[in-house]
């Protein structure tokens, strides 16, 4: 009985958001890994809406074979799959078209993270997800905390595994509600040996690696300060947005080095979506780094850092130059920043000595700015 009056609040508070935008509200269940019951809380909000006389379709929806799961697509309208031959593949990917098209007021859109099929109008599931919220359509999505694009790296860090698809940290910002689905590890280790989380075959590995206890104790960690944040940054904007205040503003400084650069621009993002602050990346080209004096290899991971970077909502600045310190200096101020944030700088003690140091450069000419130092 509990059950159902919660799934009740959820879907009215929803409906709510619904009727306040002309662009569609977004939902987003978020989980520490597979299994814990994202997709199943989807369908059971779903068969909630719909019993509020809510049109809700199914726009695309993973149960892995999971019957419990499964057994909650029966009696909700879905909207075909579009097929693609890839490969000589057949295979099956959401129809964004259709669902525009369609315009239900809510539609269940599965695994957020999800890569497109080559040939597909966006890249990214996320993107689809952009483009139907705005055609006015209401959607209720799921994603696990190591596909957050900040929380990457982290979750690489405790599981050793390297997860490829990724969602902008900007997209989850841009949710109306984030809602954690919570189990404890033992729960979540219990519903994998009962076979509702992989197939009987994929068990004993998953249970020597991802879901190791340790494992997922830090990763439900993360998945319950990501939700918090979310919620805080929610309560400045909902309940103290009508108080005048300039917003500050980040300038992160990244090299052609490619790990160093990632580190930099997911650990701005982080601080800046924590605290609500703009930020802006910016990379100085010295004369050693000129096109035809760096690798092809450098240039690349430099472009895809750019990408990175603006995927995560931030504004690239490129100079060029030989003095880097001062052209950092003169992005700071042309942005406005309070605060810089650099990768650990390569100290020389002549250099040092004799007052070339480019960090205590910045230092110098930047007396009223704080300098955040990261690994």
């Amino acid at each position: 009985m509990s059950n159902e009056k919660d799934e009740k609040l959820s879907a009215d508070h929803f409906l709510d958001l619904i009727k306040k935008s002309k662009r569609g509200k977004f939902k987003v269940y978020i989980g520490m890994s597979a299994g814990v019951g994202k997709t199943y809380r989807m369908l059971q909000e779903a068969h909630a809406l719909l019993k509020s006389g809510i049109d809700v379709k199914i726009g695309y929806i993973e149960t892995h074979r999971r019957p419990e799961t499964h057994s909650l697509l029966d009696g909700l309208p879905e909207i075909a799959r579009r097929t693609i031959f890839y490969k000589g593949k057949e295979l099956e990917e959401m129809d964004v078209q259709e669902i525009i098209k369609a315009m239900p007021q809510v539609v269940l859109v599965d695994e957020l993270a999800h890569t497109n099929m080559p040939g597909s109008k966006n890249e990214k599931r996320w993107q689809d997800v952009m483009e139907i919220l705005d055609a006015g359509i209401n959607v209720i999505s799921a994603v696990n905390i190591q596909h957050i694009e900040s929380l990457n790296k982290k979750v690489q860090e405790i599981t050793k595994v390297e997860v490829s698809e990724r969602v902008p940290d900007s997209v989850l910002k841009m949710a109306d509600e984030v809602v954690n689905i919570d189990l404890t590890a033992d729960e979540l280790i219990l519903r994998l040996k009962q076979g509702k989380v992989y197939d009987q075959a994929k068990i004993e590995t998953a249970l020597k690696n991802f879901f190791l206890p340790e494992h997922l104790l830090q990763l439900r960690e993360l998945a319950l300060r990501e939700v918090a944040h979310q919620v805080e940054r929610k309560i400045e904007t909902e309940i103290f947005k009508h108080e005048k205040f300039i917003p500050d503003k980040i300038l992160a400084c990244i090299s052609t080095n490619d790990e160093g650069a990632k580190s930099i621009i997911r650990k701005t993002s982080r601080l800046a979506a924590f605290y609500g602050f703009k930020w802006c990346v910016l990379y100085v080209q010295t004369p050693r780094e000129d096109s035809d004096k760096i690798s092809l290899a450098s240039q690349r991971h430099l472009l895809n850092n750019f990408k990175m970077a603006t995927q995560l909502g931030a504004e690239v600045i490129r100079k060029k130059g030989s003095d880097v310190a001062m052209l950092v200096t003169e992005a700071a101020r042309e942005q406005e920043c309070g605060l810089i944030i650099m990768g650990t700088p390569n100290f020389n003690i002549m250099n040092y000595l004799m007052g070339r140091n480019i960090f205590q450069k910045i230092v110098k000419l930047n007396p009223g700015t704080d300098i955040i130092i990261v690994a």
